[in-house]
């Protein structure tokens, strides 16, 4: 005859629950807590201007950067332009908007530790212009060719150059690490690809945010610097113009990109204009 144990644990008191926080929330806090620290330990003084920003490098490594990446861009836009007066002109256009920097930077009492140099691309689709950190300035046969005036090439190169004297790049650069490891960490949190999605949907949205408010100021340093080297700022308002007829009116919303429609940034200049200039542009100023 076979016996059937049943064994019953003698403790019959209530267990306490664990009310232990997640080890995936603990390391999604390290995550995010470090991602910060390390966002704003970045503070760095701008040498134009003087205030303190946050960016990802020095002036010495955006130059460096800016150098090491300019061949790859101009490849990736169908190589410099073959025709070499037209490379001339962007060049003198160029120089005579640095002469222009220097006399605001002395206002401001500060300094230009950057290297500028100008390229104009063979890409003949394509209507932009762009500058890397440092001062590699681009502009593309597209938008080239569609320019009218000097005043409105000197708009866009002044334009470009705002991005490089305010390290917009640099900035731009620390806070998507920041936002990454936002991203990162909420994702660990999550527990799931859906919410690391979300996540980067917000993030981008931030980043872009950050990007439209560098277009604007960048606008401000081409009002200046072209009135600066003798060129009326009006003319960056009919550049807008060209960009408009160029979209076809179509694009993205505006809250979904980085630049602000060309009708807005005609009414911030014309804003702008109005601000620096309560009295009047100067007489003389080339179109």
């Amino acid at each position: 005859m076979s016996t059937n144990y049943a064994y019953r644990n003698s403790d019959t008191r209530p267990r306490k629950q664990s009310i232990g926080i997640p080890v995936r929330f603990l390391i999604a806090g390290a995550i995010a807590l470090f991602s910060v620290i390390s966002y704003f330990s970045m503070g760095d003084e701008n040498p134009i201007t003087g205030e303190t920003q946050r960016v990802a490098m020095s002036p010495d490594e955006e130059i460096a950067l800016g150098l090491q990446a300019a061949p790859e861009m101009a490849q990736q836009h169908g190589g410099l332009h073959p025709d070499q007066q037209a490379q001339q002109h962007v060049d003198d256009i160029g120089s005579k908007l640095l002469v222009a920097v220097q006399k605001v930077v002395r206002k401001n009492n500060g300094e230009n530790p950057f290297k500028f140099d100008f390229h104009l691309l063979a890409d003949d689709k394509t209507v932009n212009a762009f500058a890397l950190p440092g001062g590699q300035v681009f502009i593309t046969a597209a938008l080239y060719n569609r320019l009218e005036t000097e005043g409105q090439l000197a708009g866009v190169i002044g334009h470009e150059i705002g991005h490089v004297l305010m390290r917009h790049g640099a900035q731009r650069m620390a806070k998507q690490k920041l936002t990454q490891g936002l991203v990162s960490a909420t994702g660990v949190a999550g527990g799931g690809q859906q919410s690391a999605q979300m996540a980067a949907a917000v993030a981008n949205m931030v980043n872009m945010k950050y990007g439209r408010d560098d277009e604007l100021e960048s606008d401000k340093w081409g009002v200046e610097l072209c009135v600066e080297a003798g060129y009326d700022p009006r003319a960056m308002i009919q550049v807008m113009s060209i960009l408009e007829d160029a979209s076809g009116g179509g694009g993205p919303p505006e809250m979904m990109s980085t630049h602000p429609k060309p009708a807005n940034r005609q009414a911030y200049i014309k804003d702008v204009i109005d601000t620096v200039y309560p009295n009047g542009l100067p007489t003389g100023l080339r179109p």
